[in-house]
């Protein structure tokens, strides 16, 4: 599920838990997407229409690579910090995800 067909209550849900998981990891310790999205509620997974929480990985991924594109968080793979300027279309397998310092 795209991050625009999201309701805007699961979508605060969704900020909330991404927030509090960044917030509690010290640098330079990561998390996954997968972590924010598996954190819903039954009642939120339900009010955005999706049975599972792996339906909604590409509105996560689309809210962590907003925030990169305003400096909040680097995404990295394999390791690796991606550039700022990596698109999200291009990016293919597991991201991790970390505030910047």
């Amino acid at each position: 599920m795209e991050l625009s067909q999201v309701p805007n209550s699961v979508k605060e849900s969704m900020t909330a838990h991404l927030l509090r998981l960044l917030t509690t990891r010290d640098y330079p310790k990561t998390i996954c997407p997968s972590e924010v999205v598996r954190s819903l509620s039954t009642q939120d997974l339900q009010d955005a229409g999706v049975e599972r929480w792996r339906d909604l990985m590409p509105a996560i991924r689309s809210m962590v690579w907003e925030r990169m594109d305003g400096g909040e968080v680097e995404v990295l793979q394999h390791g690796e910090v991606l550039p700022s300027r990596t698109r999200l279309e291009d990016v293919r397998g597991p991201i991790r995800v970390r505030n910047v310092v």
